[in-house]
């Protein structure tokens, strides 16, 4: 059975097999000549630390990995490409074993995208023929690595905006070219984010579409005077104002003030209203954003009560400017008047931390536990197929996430259970949790004949975000000092860890 069937192609086009470094092929190639291209092997994708200095992280891009996987095979004209580039001495026999490659014999296991993840717990397990698997390594990095950053630099800017708030992806022009700013513009989406002024995105994924104007449209008039068509039909249909631009004129010499950029919309939007429309708002792109949208506001106010018209003491404030999360900060701490802010250079580059720093480690090879010794803990992987659960409290928070051997019986609801950490042996906690929720889903089961996942749409994955991000508590969440959130494993596997530890590690000799 063809699975990839009824799984789409991934979203980037440059997205195919020789997107990867050289040495997954050379080792590839290694495997293949040394017999081993078909031991079985199980491989965790992970990060080791939060991203600007949070305690959270918002995982994405796995369903642009599962539509890579589905659809991988070599075409003749990359394996000739491969010909050129490895050494002379590769047998053709592994040129025929890359062209009847695909990912049946692979299955993948995920955290559903979209969830609030944490670092040491794989989001994605792959399991198969070891040489196959390598050749996914930098690709699924590559998918998971910046989405993940980018959504949970969205979601760090809804935090502070608030809900109430309009948040608007103005970053194409500043994004890492059009890969970079098509990306951004899906997973800003995902993160918390209303709309996009990235016209493609809004064709590929149905994002709403938002923009302003730029400057060069108001200075491209020289005058009045340039202004041919002045007619402007009601809105209704009933009538026709002859001179728009004079009636405009009649309401700006009624406001009897400097004729600046606001008074100038206010004198646009009243002749408007006399026609039947209504005016959107104004953007804010320089100065003090605090106090010029409070005295616009004040301003709207003003005009509503003298020339009774309603809500336009309501219209919508719009800031930009090279907004950041302190940006944000500050302009809620002195008490801003501003309903939407589009944000691009500081969001879409992820300008506070250019990498998530995601990692792809062998965990088991044939049945047999493997783990990456370092004299740097943080850097020490934790062996062997997992399962990982999510244990939550008597107040609805998650507690701690836990990684136990494949074949444990898993944590249950009301038994009193040790949590470990991985690598210090004081650390350590017991949970009774109040809801246990298992973290992996089978995504992609090859021709396993497991029960597949269906990919989520971006509706549903944008909710989930949302969702788990409420359902957090606030002290892990917070910008200033959050508390980190537990990650542990069972006391069997924290066992295990250790005794592969001292057994796998050199001793040293002192002479």
């Amino acid at each position: 059975m063809d699975q990839s069937l009824d799984v789409e192609r991934p979203t980037n086009p440059m997205l195919s097999p020789l997107l990867t470094d050289l040495y997954q092929f050379t080792m590839a190639y290694a495997y293949w000549k040394a017999g081993k291209h078909l031991d079985r092997a199980v491989f965790d994708l992970f990060f080791r630390k939060n991203p600007f200095g949070g305690e959270y992280t918002v995982f994405a891009g796995l369903e642009e990995c599962i539509r890579f996987a589905a659809n991988f095979k070599f075409r003749e004209e990359e394996v000739d490409f491969l010909r050129t580039v490895l050494p002379t001495t590769c047998e053709e026999g592994f040129f025929d074993y890359l062209r009847g490659v695909d990912c049946l014999d692979i299955e993948i296991y995920a955290i559903p995208e979209g969830s609030v993840v944490f670092p040491k717990i794989p989001l994605i397990r792959v399991e198969g023929p070891v040489a196959l698997v390598q050749l996914l390594e930098t690709p699924f990095v590559n998918l998971v690595n910046y989405a993940s950053l980018v959504t949970t630099n969205a979601a760090r800017h809804r935090r502070i905006a608030g809900n109430s708030k309009l948040l608007l992806e103005f970053g194409l022009r500043r994004a890492q070219g059009p890969d970079g700013g098509i990306s951004a513009s899906k997973y800003c989406y995902i993160g918390g984010f209303d709309a996009t002024s990235n016209v493609d995105a809004g064709r590929r994924f149905g994002i709403p579409l938002r923009g302003t104007h730029s400057h060069a449209f108001v200075s491209s008039f020289m005058g009045l005077d340039e202004i041919v068509d002045r007619a402007l039909p009601r809105y209704d249909g009933t009538g026709n104002c002859e001179d728009f631009v004079s009636l405009t004129q009649h309401w700006l010499s009624k406001l009897k003030v400097m004729r600046s950029g606001v008074p100038n919309f206010c004198a646009v939007a009243l002749a408007l209203h006399d026609l039947g429309y209504k005016a959107h708002g104004i953007r804010l792109d320089s100065g003090d954003l605090a106090y010029l949208s409070t005295w616009a506001r004040k301003f709207f106010c003003l005009i509503e009560k003298e020339f009774s018209v309603p809500d336009f003491g309501k219209m919508i404030i719009t800031a930009s400017n090279n907004i950041n999360e302190e940006t944000l900060d500050a302009l809620t701490k002195q008490g801003h008047q501003v309903d939407a802010f589009g944000i691009g250079t500081h969001l879409v580059t992820c300008f506070a931390q250019p990498a998530l720093g995601c990692v792809f480690k062998l965990v088991e090879i044939n049945g047999q536990p493997r783990m990456k010794l370092s004299e740097d803990v943080s850097k020490v992987s934790i062996p062997c197929k997992k399962q990982c659960y999510r244990l939550y409290g008597r107040e609805g928070y998650p507690l701690v996430d836990i990684m136990t051997g494949e074949k444990e019986l898993p944590p249950k609801e009301g038994e009193r259970l040790l949590c470990r950490h991985p690598f210090s042996e004081s650390k350590r906690a017991y949970v009774v949790p109040q809801e246990v929720e298992e973290l992996y889903k089978c995504y992609w089961p090859g021709a396993s004949g497991k029960e597949r996942e269906p990919l989520p749409t971006l509706a549903s994955i944008r909710q989930r975000c949302i969702k788990q991000l409420a359902g957090m508590r606030p002290d892990h969440m917070r910008g200033l000092n959050p508390t980190p959130y537990k990650v542990s494993v069972s006391a069997e596997l924290y066992q295990f860890i250790h005794f592969l530890w001292l057994n796998e590690a050199p001793v040293g000799e002192l002479q």
